[in-house]
């Protein structure tokens, strides 16, 4: 097994992890580990909400769950030697739940699907589908089924919904006036087009007092894919996978989580994915310039 360079206790919020993560992508947030270039290690990874959702028959859960400190991301994770301007090479060597554990906590045997309720959060159907649902599934190896979908056993393609690189200041002020500005173009609508910063529920990792302070004020939100990766949920993005990040702060800052056991193509109903904590290995590199050389502007 590789190196484990960010642990998590699924029994406890992502706050009280011995090393923290984050919910915001903001250029200062702490590193909590240091890796080397060519290096393979392990992250581990909380359900993207920090274990709001329950192992059980209600979906009230989800219809009540609190966004503002979602997603739970693992790390920021700092690569020696990488500069803005360089390419940070990612290869997902494995993934899965939580390992030879069956518990309470999301991704130890278990995950969950939901549709969210038109009056929390909605989803690209809400208006056929306003109403919270909530289905429990069960882990068998790389198979599942669902006491909610009874006659169903299926074969998931286990992959990470969201990861990305830290964003520069420069390209932080350019997400959060692009995203005010489509905002104001709708701003009532459910869901809505896009989230502005929100202090209310931030995790800037170790960050503190007046750092953290800045992170909640101008830190974006995960919901989105964006020029430093973030919420990709391409199902195929799984074992085998190789993917070129942009990096735009020194040591790239590498961060991920909202772990899926499986998906559709997207998410439309916004938890479409069978939601999970669990882990992922890694190998990263760099090429060092490789925006100029392969022609990436951001």
């Amino acid at each position: 097994m590789p190196e484990v360079v960010f642990s998590v206790d699924h029994s406890k919020s992502m706050r009280d992890q011995a090393v923290p993560g984050h919910n915001r992508w903001h250029p200062d947030v702490p590193a909590a580990a240091t890796v080397k270039p060519g290096s393979e290690f392990r992250i581990e990874c909380k359900e993207w909400t920090d274990g709001q959702i329950g192992n059980n028959d209600s979906a009230n859960d989800v219809r009540d769950v609190n966004l503002a400190p979602c997603h739970m991301l693992s790390g920021p994770i700092a690569v020696e030697g990488a500069e803005p301007g360089d390419l940070l090479i990612v290869d997902i060597l494995d993934i899965g739940p939580v390992p030879q554990v069956k518990g309470d906590n999301c991704g130890e045997g278990w995950g969950y699907s939901g549709i969210f309720a038109k009056v929390n959060g909605g989803g690209f159907l809400t208006d056929y589908y306003p109403d919270a649902y909530k289905a429990i599934w069960d882990f068998h190896g790389q198979q599942c089924t669902s006491r909610h979908v009874p006659g169903v056993r299926y074969t998931g393609i286990t992959h990470p919904g969201l990861f990305g690189t830290a964003p520069s200041p420069d390209l932080l002020a350019k997400w959060n006036e692009r995203e005010r500005a489509l905002i104001a173009t709708d701003p009532d609508r459910v869901p809505p087009l896009a989230l502005p910063p929100l202090a209310e529920g931030t995790l800037g990792g170790t960050a503190a007092g007046k750092l953290l302070d800045a992170i909640g004020a101008d830190g974006a939100r995960t919901v989105p894919p964006r020029e430093n990766g973030g919420n990709h949920d391409i199902k195929n993005f799984t074992r085998g996978s190789r993917i070129f990040y942009p990096v735009f702060v020194e040591g790239a800052m590498l961060s991920g989580g909202d772990l899926h056991f499986s998906q559709g193509d997207g998410e439309i109903n916004f938890c479409g994915a069978i939601e999970m904590g669990g882990f992922i290995d890694m190998h990263v590199d760099l090429i060092k310039g490789g925006m100029e050389t392969y022609g990436v502007t951001c």
